[in-house]
């Protein structure tokens, strides 16, 4: 029992130190929720995630590549939200300068956070990823992103969609470490666990008023839990965009009879 307390614990301070670009735009959102600013809200907060962004990279917290990748993900997550608010699935309340279609230009790097955390986890628990199938992966993320604006115009591919990354990602595992302990579990799974804390993220971002869904407008309310489905998709995008660099970088596969203990 007290070695599982300290791995626990060990194991919950990396999660702690790897969500700490996420933790700052919160903190962010929070100050700005609560602090009368001289500037609009949402300008403010283009500001402070521009300053995260470049302060993480100036501090080695993050190589050039993962910068890209994470304003790769920015981009995609920007472009998601202009078609998302045109069709009324959410609004971002307030006026800024810096604000196209009705969407302030800080929204993506709430969609950054997420490639920011998969990066810092994969650095501080060294993460490495056994039969990882590269390009049915990425096409199976290319159909989810893809899905997110076509299902208003045709049938929603979500489930079908979460099937095939499934069947694609059956024997793929990926292996940690805390500790002097070598870990293992389904890829997978893994996606699953992040969407259920990012659904635990958005609930919070609500509440901050960062954006409202249409039934939050008036009186807030816990958000959907639908929407944990759409963020272990999301997720799979993110981390096909990451190990596309880690590839690179020669960091992506784990070696064959490394020691391991299976959780």
């Amino acid at each position: 029992m007290r070695r599982f307390l300290v791995q626990l614990v060990r194991f919950g301070w990396l999660e702690l130190q790897s969500c700490a670009f996420a933790i700052g735009v919160f903190l962010g959102l929070a100050v700005a929720f609560v602090v009368p600013l001289p500037v609009a809200r949402y300008d403010a907060l283009l500001v402070w995630c521009v300053l995260l962004t470049l302060g993480f990279w100036a501090a080695g917290l993050e190589t050039w590549r993962e910068v890209l990748v994470i304003f790769a993900f920015h981009a995609l997550g920007f472009g998601l939200e202009l078609f998302k608010v045109h069709v009324g699935s959410w609004v971002y309340p307030g006026e800024a300068w810096s604000v196209i279609g009705g969407v302030p230009l800080f929204s993506g790097f709430m969609y950054a956070a997420v490639g920011s955390y998969i990066c810092q986890a994969w650095r501080r628990f060294d993460l490495r990823v056994s039969h990882y199938p590269a390009l049915p992966a990425t096409v199976v993320a290319i159909g989810i992103y893809a899905n997110f604006f076509t299902h208003h115009a045709i049938a929603d591919l979500r489930l079908p969609l979460a099937v095939a990354g499934l069947w694609v990602l059956r024997r793929c595992a990926v292996h940690f470490t805390v500790g002097d302990a070598r870990y293992r579990m389904p890829l997978a799974l893994s996606f699953l666990l992040i969407g259920f804390f990012l659904w635990l993220a958005e609930n919070l971002a609500t509440l901050l008023n960062a954006w409202r869904y249409p039934g939050q407008v008036e009186v807030w309310e816990v958000v959907h839990t639908s929407k944990l489905g759409a963020w272990a998709l999301l997720v799979t995008m993110s981390f096909v965009l990451v190990a596309s660099v880690k590839a690179q970088e020669g960091r992506l596969y784990h070696v064959p009879g490394e020691p391991h203990v299976t959780r």
